[in-house]
């Protein structure tokens, strides 16, 4: 019985989450809702679990609910996995013409001005080299 409650408390978490995440996803809420839904009932009718179990020709519904559990579970990974993957490669595209961008903008600049020896040494950040006078004389 206590096992019930906090399974129950879990699945009533999953249903408010699902519920205010609709307006973000409302494919995945729904799912979301229709599986903590389900759970609930399987979670205070675990008869019926396995009277589907044994209709499917599996001999338990714990055995029936971890199958399914286990399928959804690889789905879902291969889903972010994919999901990753696309936007490693979206990140990869937009480094590469960043730089090319960076490297033309450079290449335009040099064209466009006249380098002095102040000039260059202001770009870089150091120091204007010092005149030196000779006072010696």
């Amino acid at each position: 019985m206590i096992a019930q409650f906090i399974l129950s408390m879990l699945l009533a978490g999953i249903l408010i989450y699902a519920w205010s995440e609709y307006g973000r996803s409302p494919a995945v809420a729904l799912l979301a809702v229709f599986v903590a839904t389900a759970g609930l009932y399987f979670v205070w009718a675990p008869e019926h679990s396995t009277a589907l179990a044994e209709l499917v020709g599996i001999g338990r519904g714990v055995d029936l609910i971890l199958y399914i559990w286990v399928c959804l579970s690889l789905i879902v990974v291969l889903n972010l996995h994919l999901k990753l993957r696309t936007q490693m490669e979206l990140i990869t595209a937009l480094a590469r013409k960043l730089a090319l961008a960076d490297a033309q903008s450079a290449r335009w600049e040099t064209e466009q001005s006249e380098p002095t020896s102040n000039f260059i040494y202001s770009r870089r950040g150091a120091r204007k080299p010092r005149q030196t006078s000779d006072r010696s004389a």
